[in-house]
């Protein structure tokens, strides 16, 4: 039976933090060896907001090794990286031009970061959703793993998926239609500055994360001075405390203990005892991600070879897609 195929990817935007390796990363390892997975580093969502043209390069690297040190496997994945191959580009200006300029203006995700840009905003801040959608369909995606934030671009992407269908399919189906594979634990990894916030690259505050690469004196001074509250006892669920609650499921998901143990390892804990606890299995968790980051990071050309590698692979079947809607669309097609 052929495996469904799975497709993903991380902005090159600084580090990955915690957020990233519990909330999507850890998940693609866990699950991996039941799908086709295609894993990009998308360098191309990376400019929909001010960047830095100076590390853009090296922070690509830096993700794709990190997607290796955190344990994704060539056995059963393809890394690639976006910019490489140029269908992810030209397929997102033929469905730009089929997708409702109203159905990108009500995209959630646009008007809460337009708010934060203000005139600044780019066009490809409000496009990014077509560019998301053409980097699923070119690979005949069956699932997208997403968080609950991420859901209502798979639903995007099936509508545009959908208006091509009927408008040029003739009956048939040009491209494949997605669904958003939801995870649940660790999903939504709160900030450590405020437990009502996602954790973000984003955030101005590097206090905020807790990053892969972070050393264990960095980590322990994140987790030392980290928001909390001043009632003795920790549990989960509890809505008015939200960074209780993150930073028990922190615990439990750094140390590999259940939730039903980290509720009764807790329970009659205050702070000063929880946070060394929570610093020293965090350390150890990354200790092994680290020191394979560093491993393949000394030898350039291995990485090199697996990114070359991958995108031949990758750039094959998207290229295959691409012809696919052009000749749906009545493009002339090169001999």
């Amino acid at each position: 039976m052929t495996k469904q195929r799975v497709l993903s990817g991380v902005q090159p935007t600084g580090n990955l933090h915690l957020g990233n390796y519990l909330g999507a990363i850890r998940n693609w390892v866990a699950g991996q060896s039941q799908y086709d997975n295609f894993f990009c580093v998308v360098d191309l969502h990376a400019i929909t907001v001010p960047h830095n043209p100076e590390t853009l390069a090296a922070d690509t690297y830096t993700i794709a090794a990190l997607y290796l040190a955190c344990g994704i496997d060539l056995q059963y994945s393809t890394i690639f990286v976006q910019s490489h191959i140029s269908a992810h580009s030209e397929l997102t200006w033929l469905l730009n031009c089929i997708t409702p300029l109203n159905w990108l203006e009500d995209m959630i995700q646009f008007k809460e970061k337009a708010v934060k840009q203000g005139q600044n905003v780019s066009m490809g801040l409000l496009d990014y959703p077509v560019l998301m959608a053409a980097d699923i369909v070119l690979y005949d995606a069956d699932k997208v793993p997403v968080g609950e934030d991420q859901k209502q671009h798979i639903e995007l992407t099936r509508d545009i998926v959908d208006r091509l269908n009927h408008q040029f399919g003739k009956g048939k189906a040009v491209l494949k239609s997605p669904a958003p594979l939801i995870q649940t634990d660790g999903a939504r990894v709160m900030s450590l500055t405020d437990g009502t916030k996602k954790m973000s690259k984003s955030d101005p505050s590097d206090m905020s994360r807790i990053n892969l690469l972070d050393s264990p004196d960095v980590i322990q001074t994140k987790i030392k001075k980290c928001k909390t509250d001043p009632v003795k006892g920790l549990v989960f669920g509890d809505a008015d405390r939200p960074e209780c609650n993150n930073l028990l499921t922190l615990y439990m998901l750094m140390s590999g203990k259940s939730k039903e143990a980290v509720a009764a390892e807790c329970a009659d804990m205050g702070w000063g005892q929880f946070k060394p606890m929570l610093t020293e299995a965090t350390i150890a968790h990354l200790k092994p991600i680290q020191d394979k980051y560093h491993e393949i990071m000394a030898d350039p050309g291995y990485l090199d070879s697996i990114l070359k590698e991958g995108r031949e692979k990758a750039g094959a079947i998207a290229h295959q897609t691409l012809l696919r809607v052009k000749k749906a669309l009545g493009y002339s097609l090169p001999l």
